[in-house]
């Protein structure tokens, strides 16, 4: 693992995979690029896209799980904390064979940040290396100042995940309750939709922070004691 980026939590049963992600029938295609990449099967360099919410930390997290445990030197880079690091976090990482980085957004218009991911990407395109963005829009569109880097990001293959409808979150949560151990019935989960944050990263916080509650109290998951919990 690149000792530059933050430590993934390679082995934790709770850690993001594509076995507990929830896959809606619309982002088939989307997931598996992304998981082949990850296995070095696929395309190397690809661009998952999509708003807020949708899963794109999730799969690039779940790719790096893949290529550490086949024993490759993985670096994962959340540039939404942008603002807390410095450009040259960047530098080093052609020697990864698997290389994720997040939100990409986040430094558009920042010269010196393009400087770095253009002269990353040159490197890894020479190399044997594997990159995998994510972004909330497509990167062509993004307002980059180089327009080498725009090039550049508009060669390798990309893929939008489309967010889940009512009915999908629905089974998601209780998917990922089953993932967790727990049963989440369905006037539950129905609750938790009409009263909480909608996006599927708030709903799956509010989830786990039920499952140390029910696990602390030996209760199950009921709506009072959702209610009490929440303090809805």
């Amino acid at each position: 693992m690149v000792t530059q980026q933050l430590p993934l939590p390679i082995g934790d049963s709770g850690a993001p995979s594509f076995e507990n992600y929830y896959l809606a029938a619309a982002n088939r295609e989307s997931v598996a690029a992304v998981e082949r990449c990850g296995q070095g099967k696929g395309d190397r360099f690809l661009c998952l896209r999509g708003p807020s919410g949708v899963g794109k930390t999730h799969l690039l997290l779940a790719a790096c799980q893949i290529a550490a445990q086949k024993g490759e030197r993985v670096a994962y880079v959340p540039l939404k904390r942008a603002v807390i690091m410095a450009p040259e976090i960047l530098g080093g990482l052609e020697v990864a064979a698997f290389v994720a980085i997040d939100d990409i957004d986040h430094i558009a218009g920042y010269r010196h940040w393009e400087e770095s991911l253009l002269h990353l990407y040159n490197l890894l395109q020479e190399g044997r290396g594997r990159l995998l963005l994510a972004s909330t829009d497509k990167p062509s569109t993004l307002h980059w100042l180089l327009p080498d880097l725009r090039s550049r990001l508009g060669w390798g293959l990309g893929y939008q995940l489309q967010p889940l409808d009512d009915h999908q979150k629905h089974a998601a949560l209780q998917f990922q309750a089953a993932k967790r151990g727990l049963e989440l019935p369905d006037e539950v989960a129905g609750f938790l939709l009409r009263h909480s944050e909608r996006d599927m990263h708030s709903l799956s916080s509010i989830l786990a922070q039920l499952e140390r509650a029910s696990m602390a109290a030996q209760r199950r998951l009921t709506v009072p004691f959702v209610r009490q919990v929440l303090d809805i």
